[in-house]
Order: structure tokens, then sequence, then C-alpha cells
């Protein structure tokens, strides 16, 4: 049986997961309206990734015994300036993220929930690549910018393809 204080972080959890989702949907729908479909797709695919991650604690709340009570979702910002703000977003993003997520790993190792946390320990590591991925894109984009060399990091980007993540592997 779960917490309420741990069960309380890893609903917000599935919460803030779809945020990121939509996030980077308003994102790619920025990079489709300035005709960069390879930049649009690398933001599609993340935010596939995201709502994988709000699936893979739903499941778990599931697991536990616990009807997951699903929050509303904000709307995310719809405008932006540059690829380079974008890119600066994520990365501000996905470190708050991972705060989240080492915030509900710590509340777990507090409670001596063993097997939250060997759950959480999933996230973590995929935080570690989500941050660099992020950072990754941003050096890239400022290293790149102006229209001729955006061009070439959105054909880069367009090749991104969408994984599902081990833990969802059968599950959906």
């Amino acid at each position: 049986m779960l917490d309420k204080k741990l069960e309380k972080a890893l609903n917000e959890q599935v919460v803030k997961e779809f945020y990121s989702a939509y996030l980077y949907l308003a994102m790619a729908g920025w990079f489709e309206e300035q005709v960069l479909p390879g930049l649009a797709k690398w933001m599609r695919v993340q935010a596939q990734e995201e709502s994988g991650h709000a699936l893979i604690f739903f499941n778990y709340l599931c697991e536990k015994g616990v009807q997951p009570v699903l929050g509303a979702v904000a709307a995310p910002p719809a405008k932006f300036k540059s690829a380079v703000e974008i890119f600066k977003q994520v990365v501000d993003h996905e470190r708050a993220v991972t705060a989240s997520i080492n915030r509900i790993a710590d509340l777990a190792l507090e409670l001596r929930d063993h097997a939250t946390k060997q759950a959480l320990e999933w996230f973590v590591a995929e935080q570690v690549e989500e941050e660099a991925s992020a950072e990754a894109m941003l050096r890239r984009a400022q290293r790149l910018e102006g229209d001729k060399a955006l061009f070439l990091l959105d054909q880069e980007a367009g090749t991104r393809v969408f994984a599902l993540p081990a833990p969802l592997t059968g599950k959906i």
C-alpha cells in the first residue's frame, strides 16, 4: 500500500508528464508554422515520450492498487520567438521534471518504500538522457542560428523516431 503523500506525488507527476507532452506539442505546432517539419517531428517524438512517461506512472499506481486521480493539464504557451528560445525552455523544463522526480524518490526513500524507489530509478536515468538531449539541441540551435543553418538542424531532427519506453512494453 502506498503512503498517501507518495500517492499524491505520483498522481501529480502523471499530470506533469502530460503537461510536458502538451508543451512539446505546442512547440511542434510552432515549428510547423515556421516550415521546419524536422524540428516539429523531433518535438512530436518528445511529446510521445512524455505521454509514455505519464502512462508508466499511471500503471505503477494501478499496480500498487491505487486508482489514479487525473488532474487538469494546464494549457502550454503557443507562441515562441525562435528555435533557440524553444530549446532553452526545453532544457529548463527537463531540469524541473528531474527535480520533481528526485523529490518523489527522496520521499520514497524517507518512507522506506523501496519498491517505489526502485521504480523511480528508471526515471532518474531517463532524465539524464532527457536533459542531455535537450542541451545538445540547444547547443546546435545556438551554433546554427540563421535560416540556412537551421535548415540543416531541421533535417537532422527529422530523423528522430519514437521508441516505446521499456517499462511500457506489453502494457499498452
